[in-house]
């Protein structure tokens, strides 16, 4: 049993998460235009026609710019709440909406996604879990705080994608202006390399194999103070970074009876450890 994950785009310009099995398969978010999810897809030998929905985990625009779109032509299933919907101030067409709720698993062929709310500054923000037999891989981006709610699930992944926005030094002394500072560590914004950090060390499983660090700012963190961080103590763990330029790998994450992932080589150019 596996399940295969890949970051199409992971940053302000653009944030989709693919995450499937050999014959169904979602993305999180839709952040890229239509073209380019299409592209990067292809090149990663990923099948459009595998696609079975769409989840958005909230209304802002490097989320969903290229939903309308992907949607209409593909005539993919967009799960939503309500009051994400309404900040979106579009639709891709109302057979295509389906609703979620928070704890309400969504079957999607071989696929189980489940909801939970997060802390960020939108209507009715969510991250998700996506489980295949006993396989569970998590995407939990855009959080302003950690939460139980968000150890409770990180505990059981297998794989996740991660925030690890900014560097708290970069942020207190670059050239935002104030209130931009505090929307973004103020609780309801975005998680610092350490907060991701101390997440990763107290809450992660030993059948975590896979972390992808995703949603790094442009202007406060850089690839080499997310090493810093990541690299204080040896793990087991490949630990990644996703680009905010272009796709990641994809990466098959596997399980054993016993709800194990057997280690997978990577290609040595993402890994932090390399």
């Amino acid at each position: 049993m596996s399940i295969f994950i890949a970051s199409l785009n992971s940053g302000s310009n653009g944030n989709a998460y693919y995450v499937g099995t050999r014959k169904d398969a979602i993305l999180i978010d839709a952040g890229l235009s239509c073209r380019e999810t299409e592209k990067r897809m292809l090149r990663l030998g990923l099948s459009m026609q595998q696609l079975r929905g769409i989840f958005i985990s909230h209304e802002h625009g490097d989320h969903i710019g290229g939903l309308q779109v992907l949607s209409r032509k593909y005539q993919l299933p967009v799960y939503i709440t309500e009051p994400t919907q309404l900040g979106l101030r579009l639709s891709p067409g109302e057979k295509l909406i389906k609703r979620f709720k928070a704890g309400d698993p969504v079957i999607l062929g071989e696929l189980q996604v489940e909801a939970f709310p997060k802390y960020h500054d939108a209507a009715d923000p969510h991250s998700f879990t996506v489980v295949h037999q006993h396989i569970r891989v998590g995407v939990f981006t855009d959080i302003g705080r950690v939460c139980d709610n968000l150890q409770r699930h990180f505990a059981t992944c297998h794989a996740a994608f991660l925030e690890s926005n900014y560097d708290t030094d970069m942020l207190e002394n670059g050239r935002y202006p104030e209130h931009l500072k505090r929307r973004i560590r103020g609780g309801d914004g975005h998680l610092s390399n350490e907060e991701a950090w101390q997440l990763f060390q107290q809450h992660r499983g030993p059948q975590l194999s896979h972390l992808l660090l995703s949603h790094l700012s442009r202007n406060n963190n850089t690839h080499e103070k997310v090493k810093e961080v990541f690299t204080r103590e040896p793990s087991d763990t490949h630990i990644l970074i996703a680009s905010r330029y272009r796709a990641s790998e994809v990466f098959e994450i596997t399980g054993t009876e016993a709800d194990k992932p057997s280690k997978k080589a990577l290609p040595t150019q993402l890994n932090l450890f390399s």
